[in-house]
């Protein structure tokens, strides 16, 4: 395999990219200049030890500006620690703040369930992360648990295994789950609705 095919194959690993959206970036990076090549080398080169995975939430963040283990949401005084929502990817959660209407504190899942050929296995509730946190977040207070998952099957399935999994606190009731309000259309990627939808979603969460 030439090394522009092994680049075309890198890039076709690349959320919502096939293999002629990869052909379109690999034949771009041809026709940069030698130092714009050297620069994008480098930044990539760079990105993974100068940002880190936050041990709460799991959202990257950059380290230069935080020399914590957590991210600067999860280490703000000002959230509300008793309001998790539970999102698929680290853009859903950008796509949240810029609504300014929430100020809980996030868990990313890093990925959702299909509905057929799940493999819960390769998101990071296979370590129970997210029932350890919740655990520590509902010991003084009762802790609301909001899934913000896609409106598509899949989403609706991963919904379904996560509120299995936190079945014992719920119980316990230590936890309450809800779900964001149908200002989501369905089949809407969370990390795509304008600010507008997301606020009424989150409002209107049942």
């Amino acid at each position: 395999m030439s090394t522009f095919d092994k680049l075309v194959a890198y890039f076709e690993k690349f959320p919502g990219v096939g293999v002629r959206q990869a052909k379109r970036f690999a034949f771009h990076v041809l026709t940069l200049k030698r130092e714009q090549v050297s620069e994008l080398a480098d930044l990539i080169g760079s990105v993974a030890s100068d940002t880190t995975e936050c041990a709460d939430c799991h959202r990257f963040f950059s380290t230069r500006s935080n020399q914590g283990s957590t991210c600067s949401i999860c280490a703000d005084p000002n959230r509300d620690n008793h309001k998790l929502l539970v999102v698929t990817n680290d853009g859903d959660i950008q796509a949240i703040e810029r609504s300014g209407v929430y100020d809980g504190v996030y868990f990313v899942l890093g990925g959702t369930i299909p509905l057929l050929n799940a493999k819960e296995e390769d998101l990071r509730i296979r370590n129970t992360s997210l029932k350890a946190l919740a655990n520590k977040r509902s010991e003084q207070t009762k802790l609301e648990v909001i899934l913000g998952f896609a409106v598509n099957p899949d989403g609706e399935n991963t919904s379904r295994y996560v509120e299995s999994l936190l079945r014992e606190l719920v119980e316990a009731k230590r936890v309450n789950i809800s779900h964001l309000g149908r200002g989501l259309s369905t089949g809407s990627e969370l990390e795509y609705a304008d600010a507008e939808t997301i606020k009424s979603a989150l409002r209107n969460r049942v």
